[in-house]
Formats: structure tokens, sequence, C-alpha cells
């Protein structure tokens, strides 16, 4: 993507199933789980470039032992300063008393993060601050240790304001209105409630305090907590938990928003938030990794008991296709495979812009994730051209003097590739001058120069979306028509997106997108624009009476017009007249996206369907938000 979006956060949970010292004589160290750790954030590092967090649980310590460890980064590599911290006190004592490292019962005694139970998360902050305070995993402290709780997650609710007023209904007062302290609160309540459940049970049984806490930890109703948690959440999210004994969860929206997937072996269970990680980490094969299901919770008891349970039944499966598009790890066999497809499918509208003429058109991309989704162009592309060549030899008389010739030349046309665009690297803002930073920002890419004949050749390069434009009109488009071309066709492996999210990726403010800039341009230019006014009617009538949810509104500003109507607005709007090159934006269309991408249906970014009622109220919301020229965050 050319355009800089904020992303998604990701989690890494692992629990370690055998003692420390079994992990010292297999793999010669007791630091294995914080080595795996440390893999499994890192190879997740595209979903935390603004902060990270680091949690670990010890099983089975005497009182007076601190068995919670956590540490917190903000920097500019907060993973690596993160591992960082928490090795340098084991360098030391390798330095000093090298054999403290291989007495386990010493370790667990007097160092951090050397016990059992693991929790990473990579934050990519959206709206909240990006303070250490504001990064996961958040901690709720008791002395009752099966009162400790602490959480990560990968998630944006779109009712806050609801959970936040039912906390304070239940007699808490929060100390600040966001959905990360919503979550815990709301768990910590409920596990509040469990803990006075059993206490008062085995009390009224006869049972003596110290006797009731391993009662407690051992006969715990997780899957109930859970339940009573989540019941009201509205939102895309995966959940990711400690309890102070030692149990753990991870739990799913029930329309399977925000992906998780996990791992069991005899020697671990693993949770992240994505498949390839695991396979790398510990060299597994894809189908020995699961997927959490839908509305299900993983459960994993301190005594290895291990349940996958139904907490909300998934009535409406959504999974996000975009996650698939841009966002996700593309080495993922099934991925990759999705994003091969979706520049197959976009092909034929490319070969349409350019009349077929392949012997005059160069093929690149945009870095990086684009890459895929070229391949699958370029592998339809020679398709299309084995097909032209056949005709063509067929077409030959054997007879003809000039046949070989004519032949070589048939067998010689070629698809041709090349990388154009280079990303030599991500400038900082620090210029506030808006004439001074647009010329710094046309150049983050470069090109390369003398791959294609000055007013000859076509330009054909494929971006995986588009979202607001911003970089293809100050600097994508600049730089490429620097090379002369006679057309410069850009296509989208992802459809027009015109709708906000809410529900873990920051596109949140519905003026932003280059889709809806078109949409309004077009009804300005057909005397339509009366329009918005009805369209911002509906959306405060139905504010006023507590209706946002029932209807996307929005949709209203879209369906006086044709997707190619839009898209050739948006190529107006994304040029300047001193691009000499024509210049075409070419969209994947929704029908083929769902072809390309047949398990992930959640298509609300172009289609504004979404599947929670919160998905209405953001987008109405955003769009008064847009017409009264408020600059903030629908929800």
């Amino acid at each position: 993507m050319s355009d800089s979006i904020k992303h998604e956060c990701g989690i890494a949970l692992l629990r370690l199933k055998k003692p420390l010292s079994f992990y010292l004589e297999k793999y010669g160290t007791p630091l294995y789980g914080l080595n795996k750790m440390y893999l499994l954030m890192e190879k997740q590092h595209n979903r935390g470039q603004d902060g990270a967090g680091l949690a670990n649980i010890k099983f089975d310590v005497s009182p007076g032992t601190r068995y919670i460890s956590r540490y917190r980064s903000v920097k500019s590599q907060p993973i690596k300063d993160i591992f960082y911290q928490v090795n340098q006190r084991f360098e030391k004592l390798y330095q000093n008393n090298p054999e403290k490292l291989k007495d386990v019962d010493y370790l667990k005694e007097n160092e951090a993060f050397t016990g059992e139970l693991f929790l990473g998360h990579l934050r990519y902050g959206t709206f909240g601050k990006n303070s250490k305070e504001n990064c996961h995993p958040f901690l709720r402290q008791n002395n009752w240790m099966t009162r400790n709780l602490v959480v990560a997650g990968n998630f944006n609710l779109t009712n806050v304001d609801e959970l936040f007023d039912l906390l304070v209904n239940i007699g808490q007062h929060p100390k600040e209105m966001s959905d990360t302290v919503t979550v815990i609160e709301k768990i910590g309540h409920f596990l509040d409630q469990e803990n006075n459940r059993l206490f008062k049970e085995y009390h009224d049984q006869g049972h003596s305090n110290k006797e009731i806490s391993p009662l407690i930890a051992k006969n715990m109703d997780i899957p109930a907590i859970l339940k009573n948690a989540s019941m009201d959440w509205d939102g895309g999210y995966v959940m990711a938990g400690l309890i102070g004994h030692g149990d753990a969860f991870v739990i799913r929206d029930p329309n399977g928003i925000r992906p998780a997937f996990w791992y069991e072996d005899d020697e671990v269970f693993v949770v992240t938030s994505e498949r390839p990680v695991i396979q790398t980490a510990f060299n597994v094969r894809w189908e020995n990794v699961n997927e959490l299901k839908p509305g299900h919770a993983l459960v994993i008891k301190k005594d290895f008991e291990f349940n996958e349970v139904e907490i909300n039944p998934s009535s409406n499966i959504q999974k996000c296709s975009f996650e698939r598009i841009y966002f996700s790890r593309g080495t993922d066999k099934d991925i990759y495979k999705e994003r091969l497809m979706l520049g197959n499918l976009v092909t034929p509208q490319v070969l349409n812009s350019i009349d077929h003429d392949l012997k005059k058109t160069v093929f690149s991309f945009i870095p990086n994730t684009a890459e895929m989704s070229y391949y699958g162009m370029i592998k339809a592309t020679e398709n299309y051209l084995a097909g032209v060549k056949k005709k063509k030899i067929q077409e030959l008389d054997a007879n003809d003097p000039t046949y070989n010739e004519k032949l070589n030349e048939i067998l010689s046309i070629r698809t041709r590739g090349e990388k154009i665009m280079v990303k030599d690297a991500k400038l900082r803002t620090f210029i506030t001058q808006d004439d001074s930073r647009d010329e710094m920002v046309a150049h983050v890419y470069d090109i390369t120069y003398g791959s294609l004949k000055r007013g000859e050749d076509n330009l054909v390069v494929i971006d995986d979306s588009i979202v607001r434009g911003t970089t293809l009109k100050k600097s994508v488009i600049r730089i490429l028509d620097r090379l002369g071309p006679k057309k410069i066709v850009v296509v989208s492996s992802a459809p027009q997106i015109r709708y906000p999210d809410c529900y873990g990726i920051d596109m949140a403010k519905l003026g932003d997108f280059i889709a809806f800039q078109a949409a309004v341009g077009l009804l300005e230019d057909n005397g339509k624009i009366s329009l918005v006014d009805e369209v911002y009617q509906l959306c405060k009538s139905a504010e006023e009476k507590g209706s946002l949810k029932d209807e996307n509104f929005v949709k209203k500003i879209y369906e006086p017009f044709t997707d190619e109507e839009i898209s050739k607005k948006i190529a107006e709007l994304l040029t300047h007249d001193q691009i000499n090159a024509d210049v075409d934006i070419i969209f994947q269309t929704v029908e083929n996206l769902h072809k390309a991408c047949p398990g992930h249906t959640g298509d609300w970014y172009f289609t504004g369907n979404y599947p929670t009622p919160g998905g209405n109220k953001v987008v109405n919301k955003s769009f008064i938000n847009y017409v009264e020229g408020v600059n903030k965050r629908a929800y």
C-alpha cells in the first residue's frame, strides 16, 4: 500500500508444558520460552510499529516471591528493546555466575521472566496515546493470586461508550474511557464475581481460607467469565489473558473478524495472530496449526487441561478480507494463493486498458505487499499471451519462405516485467510547511531509469489497495511520469475502499477516502450535490432517535454511479496538469475479491455491509462528522 495507514495489533501466547529443567537438558537453555517469545513477536513485527509488551507468570512459587513480570516499550524498536532489557540480567549473571544460568530453582526464585506462561503484544496504536501506559499487556493486580489478570488484544470495539456506562452502573469507577480499560475491567469484574462465588461455596463447605485458594484456582469457570464479560462487545477482537495462578485464555469475536491460530504438542501450547509465525518458530507443518473458531475461546488450565469452547454463537461469520489483501504475512500458504489470484482476476481489465498491446507495455508493482499480486498478474498475461501466440502460429503459412522468421518473431514475444519502483526510506514528517513536506514525500520512492521506451510504452503498476490516494498523487504518479510512458495504469488488487473500518485497522474518517471524494465530486459534476444534505438529514434523524445502528445511509452517496465512473473520477483527482501521460485507475471488483478469498467474506470496507450493528453506527456518525467539519473519531 502506498498510503500510510495504521494496522492491527498482534498477540503471542506461550505456555510451557514441561519444567524448565526439561528445556535446559533438551535445548541447552532454561530460557527456551523467552527465546521462542522473541521469535513469535519478531515474526509478527508488521503488527507492532508503535510499541510492544511482554508478560510472564511463574507457577508454584512461595508467598513473598514476585511471580508476575511485565515489560513494555514504545522505543523505535520496541521488541528489541524489551528483550535487551530482559536479557541484560541474564547476561550479567553469565558474566558473574555462569553456573547460575543452569540452576533452574535459582532462576525461578530470583530472576524475572523465568516462568511457564508468557503473553506478548505488538501495538499499532489507532487513537490511543503512544505511551508506555497505553501498551499491552495490561495488568490488574490483587493479593489473591486468582484475581490477578493480564490482558492483551488485537481489537477495536464500536460501543465503548455503552460499555463504559455498564461498568459505572455496576458500581465501578473506570480511570478512563477506552476500549482497553473497558475490556480488562469487564473481564476483571466477572473474574472477581467467580472468585466470590467459589469462595462462598467452599467456605460454606467448611474449608479454611488457605485451603480455598487452590480450590478456586482449580475449579474456576473461565468460559462463564468470558461469556458474561463479552456479551455486549460489538467489534472485531482477539483477546488473550493470563490469570495469576496459571490459567490462560484466548477469545475470538463471533464474526471471526480478527484472526488467531494455535498449536499444541508435548512441550508447548502457543497462540498467535498469524499461522506462518507458529510454523516458522516451531518448524511445524501448515496442517498442524489450527485456527481458533469464531465465537470460541481457548481455555488452557494450569493442570494442562485444554478446551476450545463456544462462548458467543457465530451466526454471521465475516472474516476480514482486507486482512488477506494487505495486512497478513504473505508466507501463509492460503494467503499467498489468494494474492496471486487477486492479481490474476484483475488482469482482464488491465488488458482492456492497454488495448491488449503487450509488446508496448511494461508491468511492475508498488513495493512491497503488492508483489505477490504482481506475480499473479504476470502469470495471467502469460496465459493470455500463450493463446495469442497459438492463434498467430496457426495462421502462418508453412510454405511461406519467411515462415521461420515469422515464427521466431511470434515466439519472442514476452510479458515485459520490470522492477520500476524502489522504496528508499520512510521520511519523517518533521517538515511542517506543506510545500516543503510535499517535496520530501515525492521522494519516498525512486524509479529504475531506462526501463521503458519514452513516449511509446505503457506502464502498468499494481498496488495492494488505494485508500486515500495521497502518496499516489504526491509521489508515485509523479515519479512514474518521469520515465515518459504513453499511459500509466495504476491497478488496485482490492476494490474501491468506500467505508470506514472500526474493527482494527485505522481507517475511520470517511472524508479521507479517495473513493468517497470521487463520489462527492461526481455529485457536484452532475448537479446532485443535494444528496449529501439528504443523507445528512437521514443520519441526524437516526441519531436523535437512537437508531444509527439500523441502516448504513452512506450507501446512497455511491448509488447514482457505476464503479467505472467512480474509478475514472479517482484518476482525475489523482492527476494534475504537470503529468504528461494518460492515467487510468483500475480496481478489483467485489465479485472477484470473493472468488480470490472465498473463506473471508468480510467486505464492509468496499460494500458497507458491516457484520455488527456498531459498524452502521460508525459509518453514519463518520458522515455526520464529515458534513459538520468535525475532525475526530466516529466511535
